[in-house]
């Protein structure tokens, strides 16, 4: 039997019938385990200097979906209308990244997951798009889908088998500014880059996408990750 690997995964916190609960929507929970891989959830809510502490045993990182980063984070000031933010939130995931890094560990960033890492390489993001950045593909319309460009050569291209897609990207928040140690890989037909992966070719596989992978039938994101573990 092959082995499945542990990967941290990480859980926001959110009010369900009135209490405060530590979530993880299932459709991470089955795209992962259908890649062979055990995924374990690690609370957000984490101080910061205890975060790194979660990776312990694991051999990956997934960066899930959520709330708006913090503007701080990358020294702007807040839009009026940047949504819900969560700073301890940003804190831990920034612990797990600089930590996952560290390790040298594969990461797979998705939606707030692509956001967050362009932030904790020193990048910057559109805080509302409709009013930054506005344009003719409706990216916070979570009922559709939009095309998206590949760029050749790419691990991301690599990884999904292809140079084109339709993607079920629904978000207001993306890069504004690419961080340094990232290039673009992806972009919507409007230029938005919806793909990012590290510039250096030798370093641990990382993919991080504004789309939501674990909704789709596809899962080539999710194989590729598990072969990156194995």
């Amino acid at each position: 039997m092959t082995k499945a690997h542990p990967v941290a995964v990480t859980a926001p916190r959110r009010i369900v019938d009135g209490r405060e609960r530590v979530t993880l929507n299932t459709t991470y929970v089955r795209a992962l385990e259908s890649a062979g891989l055990v995924p374990l959830a690690v609370p957000t809510m984490l101080a910061a200097d205890r975060a790194a502490a979660a990776l312990t045993g694991v051999r990956g990182l997934v960066l899930t979906g959520g709330e708006d980063v913090a503007p701080d984070r990358y020294g702007a000031a807040p839009h009026p209308r940047l949504g819900d933010v969560d700073p301890v939130r940003d804190a831990a995931e920034l612990a797990l990244i600089e930590s996952a890094r560290a390790r040298r560990l594969p990461i797979l960033a998705i939606c707030r997951g692509i956001q967050i890492l362009n932030v904790a390489l020193g990048g910057t993001l559109y805080q509302d798009l409709d009013s930054e950045r506005p344009g003719p593909v409706p990216h916070s319309d979570e009922t559709s889908q939009h095309a998206v460009r590949v760029a050749a050569g790419s691990l991301l291209e690599r990884t999904l088998g292809m140079r084109a897609a339709t993607v079920n990207s629904r978000h207001h928040q993306a890069i504004r500014d690419l961080a340094p140690g990232l290039k673009a890989v992806a972009w919507a037909d409007d230029g938005l880059i919806e793909g990012a992966e590290l510039v250096d070719a030798n370093a641990p596989w990382m993919v991080a996408v504004q789309w939501h992978p674990e909704d789709l039938t596809e899962r080539a994101l999710f194989d590729g990750f598990a072969r990156a573990i194995a």
